[in-house]
């Protein structure tokens, strides 16, 4: 039911969430998000530390709906920060915080009431777990490639049992903002506008993740070759070459981190030393993902 269970604070997740470079706003905001989320305690003792009382607008947050969406193309970091976002969380407010991603065989082969069973079944586990959390722990449910589980039931080509699924994955949101357990579903789709209206009315906050630009690939290069001797000037020419270079789009943090940087490494061990040249011609021979559309 769930392809993995990641436990925070770890040091793997602390990687992977510093190495998302460029995102500091997405970042900062999603934390303040989700922190209050995960530990609501905190926000009603700020209330009283400042105001002397539990501001009406404070108890407000209660009703929120711990759901949030991470929207935006392919290589763009959501499925990485979805699964180590709450590292800094998880050491800042002592929390120990479970991340579960949600396997896509949820979705079932299209069996008849399949769908339905499998995604009831996972929200029953996680409220479950929920449920005999002691005090100082949290829970994240990471639902990857959203689209395919929760697509519009406006769409009048959907098939019934995918309209049963939708229903049976608003259910398990709504089951879960109920019990008011500090768990936190992160949905993370390429396609936000083929998300069902209903669901999207439910999240707590959208977040719209972007391809790098110019300052934040700069920031990229520079961290990822830093003592490897390349003049700033080549660093920002390289960076530039990464962006749109007249195809509309540039490279993805995917493309730069998992096939360019790789490439350029690769053609220079083990004999020569890794240079500017060698990161351009990793460029040249890895072209950037195309953008990914809702057509």
């Amino acid at each position: 039911m769930f392809d993995e269970e990641l436990e925070l604070p770890n040091a793997r997740a602390q990687r992977r969430y510093e190495s998302l470079v460029g995102l500091d706003d997405v970042k900062y905001a999603l934390i303040q998000n989700a922190a209050v989320l995960l530990d609501p305690d905190s926000l009603r003792t700020w209330s009283q530390k400042q105001h002397g009382a539990v501001l009406p607008v404070v108890a407000a947050f209660s009703q929120r709906t711990p759901l949030f969406i991470f929207a935006g193309d392919v290589g763009t970091g959501k499925s990485t920060l979805a699964e180590s976002f709450a590292q800094p969380i998880s050491k800042q407010r002592n929390i120990e915080i479970s991340v579960l991603r949600l396997s896509l065989r949820a979705r079932g082969t299209g069996a008849v009431g399949e769908m339905t069973r499998l995604l009831g079944e996972a929200f029953d586990e996680v409220v479950s777990r929920g449920r005999k959390m002691p005090p100082g722990h949290a829970l994240i449910l990471v639902i990857d490639e959203a689209d395919a589980i929760a697509q519009s039931r406006e769409l009048g080509q959907m098939h019934h049992e995918d309209r049963a699924g939708v229903n049976a994955l608003i259910r398990g949101i709504d089951t879960v903002a109920a019990e008011g357990l500090p768990i936190l579903v992160v949905m993370c789709t390429n396609r936000l506008s083929s998300l069902d209206p209903a669901v999207r009315r439910r999240a707590a906050s959208e977040f719209q993740f972007e391809r790098p630009n110019d300052v934040q690939r700069v920031a990229l290069f520079k961290g990822a070759l830093e003592g490897a001797g390349i003049a700033d000037h080549d660093i920002e020419r390289i960076a530039q070459l990464a962006g749109d270079d007249g195809r509309g789009y540039g490279h993805t943090y995917s493309d730069i981190v998992n096939r360019v940087l790789p490439a350029a490494v690769l053609a220079s061990y083990p004999d020569s030393a890794l240079d500017a040249s060698a990161v351009t011609a990793a460029l040249q021979g890895h072209p950037p993902t195309p953008q990914f559309t809702d057509k």
